[in-house]
């Protein structure tokens, strides 16, 4: 650790790492605190940088301000900065923290006690890297927001009176990822989902419901093991089935979690459960020498405690203050890069949503969100999604091959999986939710009541067992209306001429004349 010069922290650059600026800039902000004290963190997705020219602008990832924004080349302007432009970034924060001197910190504070950025900065210092500065509490000046909730969604907070600031941070130490407050959420989030999906049941009978519920149920289980490619088994569909259809009604913790991952394997004979004792990743192995190709690697197995504490944390307690599906984003994702368990991770992820949403009641009482069949609908974009954070993470862990052809990681990575951005992810899982409840959810309900105009016709003029309306159903689906020629020489060559020509009109008016069909 050292101080550094006041020439330091100015860098006027055309590439960045392996990022192009829109034109040469003067680095602010996290990109000159990442570029001058060499850290080795997860790029911000958004950048800034500081133009020669009067234009503010973004591009390419890049947000470029103009010559009044620019801070003075310190330390403490480009922090300042980053606090004030570009909301936190706990993971680079902590990084800076361990690079410099902690006098410097200390420093910012004496110079400036009644300062909301020093006294953040010293707040965060602390609380980041759990060690207490030489300084006496602050004991005047308003209280202020760690987080800045016009950049960043928070939490109610906690005071710190020797800080004199709210702890507004959403989570814990040990997991507290951060989401920017964007257009895309902020609309989300103003269409009250939640309400529409309340308000369409509660217009719908309890027996359309109830197999709505069921078919939904179905869908969602039918899909997650489709995501992951596994055979689809009738009986572990059914059993995991039931298992989601439970979500939200146990508290969540790590033995809940293992008796999920139990039913998600089913036969463990081959699969040890439980959390990793070994290193973990998602790729493939090399076709000759099998060495390992990871497209992700998880976090290592000796912090893998410590992060599920803080996973749980965050749902249980800090988490709660967030809206629902924010919440679900940041765990079930947060979840996923950790992958804690040697299998079943996949599916856990995805059951972590439907335990949030149902236990904040987002989802209305006993229905489940096919959230899975939606992912499964934008299967590549859910894969980029993954992939958004786990390619900026490869770069940065040293890990060498196992004889076992797994990995065995080098360095020192938690705090990869601990603050992470999870905005991206959560204007996903908010798509994912706006389909099912505007259109699954309708769309069940609508063919349900259909399908029971259609038998009751049926049934008004033709005695038919279910299974038989059903199967009569099925061939005019698959038919465009009409009976084909093999349903009226086998299964329905009783049928008479006039009683076809009935049959197809019920089902044009029924399923057709609109449009439903």
């Amino acid at each position: 650790m050292e101080n550094y010069s006041s020439n330091h922290f100015s860098y006027k650059l055309s590439f960045f790492q392996e990022r192009k600026l829109p034109e040469a800039a003067t680095l602010a902000g996290y990109s000159c605190l990442i570029h001058s004290l060499k850290l080795q963190v997860p790029l911000p997705l958004k950048l800034y940088a500081i133009s020669d020219r009067h234009k503010v602008y973004e591009k390419d990832n890049w947000k470029v301000l103009t010559p009044r924004h620019m801070p003075a080349p310190t330390l403490e302007d480009h922090l300042i900065f980053a606090l004030k432009y570009e909301g936190l970034d706990l993971a680079v924060l902590k990084a800076v923290f361990e690079a410099i001197n902690p006098e410097e910190i200390k420093q910012i504070v004496i110079q400036k006690p009644t300062s909301s950025y020093s006294r953040r900065l010293w707040f965060l210092y602390e609380w980041l890297l759990e060690t207490p500065l030489s300084l006496e509490n602050v004991i005047t000046g308003n209280y202020a927001n760690v987080l800045d909730t016009d950049i960043q969604y928070g939490s109610k907070g906690t005071k710190s009176p020797r800080h004199r600031v709210i702890n507004n941070l959403p989570g814990c130490r040990d997991f507290c990822p951060l989401v920017f407050k964007t257009e895309i959420l902020e609309s989300y989030r103003s269409k009250n989902l939640d309400e529409r999906a309340k308000k369409i049941i509660g217009k719908t009978s309890a027996s359309i419901l109830a197999r709505t519920a069921s078919f939904l149920l179905l869908k969602d289980s039918k899909s997650s093991y489709a995501i992951e490619g596994e055979e689809k088994l009738h009986t572990r569909i059914q059993r995991w089935g039931r298992a989601i259809g439970e979500a939200g009604k146990q508290p969540l913790n790590l033995a809940e979690l293992l008796r999920l991952q139990k039913i998600v394997i089913g036969d463990d004979r081959f699969v040890r459960l439980g959390l990793r004792d070994e290193g973990g990743f998602v790729g493939e192995h090399e076709q000759i020498t099998r060495l390992p190709l990871p497209e992700h690697i998880s976090a290592r197995p000796e912090d893998l405690p410590s992060l599920m504490q803080g996973l749980f944390s965050f749902i249980n307690t800090s988490g709660k203050e967030f809206d629902p599906v924010i919440a679900a984003a940041c765990v079930a994702f947060g979840f996923i890069y950790i992958h804690p368990f040697a299998d079943g991770n996949g599916r856990l992820h995805r059951y972590l949503i439907h335990h949030i949403l149902a236990e904040r009641q987002f989802s209305p009482a006993g229905l489940i969100f096919p959230i899975s069949a939606a992912i499964l609908e934008r299967i590549d974009d859910y894969r980029s999604i993954l992939e958004s954070y786990s390619k900026r993470l490869l770069p940065l862990i040293e890990w060498e091959p196992t004889l076992s052809m797994n990995i065995e990681v080098l360095n020192k990575t938690d705090d990869f999986y601990r603050y992470f951005d999870a905005t991206p992810h959560t204007e996903f899982l908010y798509a994912c939710v706006e389909k099912t409840v505007t259109v699954d959810l309708p769309q069940e309900i609508e063919f349900l009541q259909r399908y029971d105009t259609f038998k009751q016709q049926i049934n008004a003029f033709l005695e038919l067992p279910s299974s038989k309306v059903d199967l009569l159903f099925n061939f005019l689906k698959q038919n465009d209306g009409k009976l084909s020629k093999r349903a009226l020489h086998k299964e329905f060559s009783a049928l008479k001429e006039a009683e076809i020509t009935h049959i197809e009109s019920i089902y044009a008016d029924v399923f057709i004349s609109d449009g439903a069909s």
